[in-house]
């Protein structure tokens, strides 16, 4: 597993790999030098149907014949991209999981509810800022 996203080029645009990065928003790696020769030479456009992004671990899932290029992302760009790649009752889950840095109730509750809707303990982890340990001592009781 590699640290960087990667923009790889899809052969199909019917394929349900990867999001493109204009569903993301205004990702900083797109303006760069490097994306923008990679693109040319590629004869792609940013806006280009085919063009797609995936995070770190999913990118062991790009075709390997796929044209790419890995591209680092901020912390908050990863996460907005994280939350688009994922099914909507997994994003909903997530999204209760950062607002949970706020609070300190229901904090069994509110894991057990986003294990169940298949967010996995090391995400839930990262979301809420509470230990490994504590996910999955909560998982099983």
């Amino acid at each position: 597993m590699t640290d960087d996203a990667y923009l790889f080029l899809l052969a199909d645009t019917d394929a349900s790999l990867g999001v493109p990065p204009t569903v993301v928003g205004e990702l900083s790696c797109m303006d760069t030098p490097a994306v923008r020769a990679w693109l040319d030479a590629q004869g792609a456009a940013a806006t280009s149907p085919r063009l797609r992004v995936l995070p770190p671990e999913e990118t062991g899932a790009i075709p390997e014949h796929a044209e790419r290029l890995p591209v680092p992302l901020s912390d908050e760009e990863l996460n907005l991209l994280r939350h688009r790649t994922v099914p909507e009752a997994v994003a909903r889950a997530e999204e209760e999981l950062m607002a949970y840095r706020d609070r300190t109730d229901d904090r069994d509750a509110l894991i057990g509810r986003a294990l169940a809707a298949g967010v996995p303990p090391h995400r839930i982890a990262e979301l809420t800022g509470v230990d490994p340990a504590t996910v999955t001592t909560a998982a099983a009781g």
